[in-house]
């Protein structure tokens, strides 16, 4: 018998049983629809992660700071001795987060220590309103865009560092209220930006709209303009008139770029290095690289549930195909009499067991994708309607097939006991088998 007919037999073969074979084929389809569900999750939350890391900055950035002397351990509700040197450290906390300012003497302290490759001043911009055309005046901040980074755009492009240009991406949400229209509109149009200086003078600086940012989690938008270094320039100069000049490069935080081919252990040292130095550094993975550890080790006890669901479901295979091995006995002896080879009885067996694997895991997964994107739509809307951007289950073709091959292999691996019980029966013995 040739391979394509032994292959049509055991396909012909599987459904001699309906009833059995259905209930063995629900029995995987339970474990391939949860496998299928649990493995969306992971790529669905992973890939937002991933997105959300690349917005938030780049790999080989640290972000860093001095911290005062003898803040460590003072508890959340005692007072914080002053300190002149310090400056409000631009993070959430309570009153009295600071850091000591760092000045262009520590930026150059920075710069000279091994491992180091730039160093940039985080400056921090305080603007009073946006506006469009003498319109409504909305509060904004103005957010920051190292070299790595990307900003997630509805449209546009990201404001270019190298043009004398004032230009800047505008958060979706600013454009209709402003009265820019609708995102694409926005693009190309000049708003005006209001910061106060230290004499308590305003200024209206004027810059083009190149870009429109989607809403998300972490991303450098937010509500907040990024501008580009000519605009950044312009809003920090206006805002510093006023200032001792000895004041006025004083900054909470700086970015340090390192060599994007470190290792852990070398990221490990530059870090030991700028502590003996008295500054302290955090990389975007030290901040977000937990949260993908806690999602992974969900999805992996998740995934272990639907293993167990799987390996049940083999026992069905084995308890499937003994029967239909005990049932065809008298047509496995007549096989083998006409001269199909033990190898080719095996064969025949092991197929059906695939199949049988192929069909519960494909309508298993056919059904995990339906009811997945469903229900990742659904609480898209409403749920996790404060998370944008957030496509909860997601589904990866390499990972769908990967399910459908493991759950097939599983399936022919049950498949081997009874189909070898099948391939040893004695001719003879089989035909005269009642």
């Amino acid at each position: 018998m040739r391979t394509i007919d032994i292959i049509g037999s055991a396909v012909s073969n599987t459904f001699r049983s309906k009833t059995r074979t259905i209930l063995t084929i629900l029995a995987i389809f339970v474990g391939a629809f949860t496998l299928t569900l649990t493995s969306g999750l992971g790529t669905g939350i992973n890939a937002y992660i991933d997105d959300t890391v690349t917005s938030i900055g780049a790999s080989d950035v640290m972000t860093v700071t001095k911290t005062p002397e003898g803040a460590t351990g003072i508890a959340a509700d005692e007072p914080v001795e002053y300190n002149p040197d310090a400056v409000a450290s631009g993070q959430p906390g309570p009153p009295g987060s600071t850091v000591v300012a760092l000045t262009p003497t520590d930026l150059d302290i920075l710069a000279a220590i091994d491992g180091v490759l730039d160093v940039q001043a985080t400056r921090s911009i305080s603007p009073d309103f946006i506006q469009f055309d003498g319109g409504t005046k909305y509060v904004v901040g103005v957010g920051s865009l190292i070299a790595g980074q990307s900003i997630p755009l509805v449209t546009g492009v990201d404001p270019d560092n190298g043009s004398a240009e004032l230009q800047l991406v505008l958060p979706v949400s600013f454009a209709e209220p402003l009265g820019l229209g609708d995102e694409d509109r926005a693009v190309g149009q000049t708003v005006a930006i209001a910061i106060t200086d230290a004499e308590r003078t305003q200024h209206l600086v004027d810059a083009t709209v190149v870009g429109v940012a989607e809403e998300g989690l972490a991303s450098p938008t937010g509500a907040s303009i990024v501008p580009n270094n000519a605009l950044s320039d312009a809003l920090f100069d206006s805002q510093s008139i006023g200032i001792p000049a000895d004041q006025v490069e004083r900054y909470a935080s700086a970015s340090l770029w390192f060599d994007p081919a470190s290792t852990d252990a070398g990221i490990s040292a530059l870090k030991d290095r700028l502590v003996d130095a008295g500054y302290t550094a955090s990389t975007v993975a030290d901040q977000l690289g937990s949260f993908k550890t806690v999602i992974d080790g969900i999805v992996l006890v998740l995934n272990a549930f639907a293993i167990i669901a799987l390996l049940a479901a083999s026992f069905g295979i084995v308890n499937t195909l003994f029967m239909s091995v005990q049932e065809r006995t008298r047509e496995i002896g007549l096989m083998k009499a006409m001269g199909m080879g033990n190898g080719r009885v095996f064969s025949l067996f092991s197929i059906e067991a695939a199949f049988i694997g192929f069909l519960g895991s494909a309508i298993g997964v056919v059904i995990a994708m339906l009811a997945g994107s469903a229900i990742s739509s659904a609480l898209s809307g409403s749920l996790l309607a404060d998370l944008p951007g957030l496509t909860l289950i997601a589904f990866d073709p390499f990972a769908i097939t990967v399910i459908i091959v493991v759950v097939m292999a599983i399936a022919f691996v049950a498949g081997t006991l009874p189909a070898a019980r099948a391939a040893r029966a004695d001719p003879v013995d089989s035909l005269g088998y009642e």
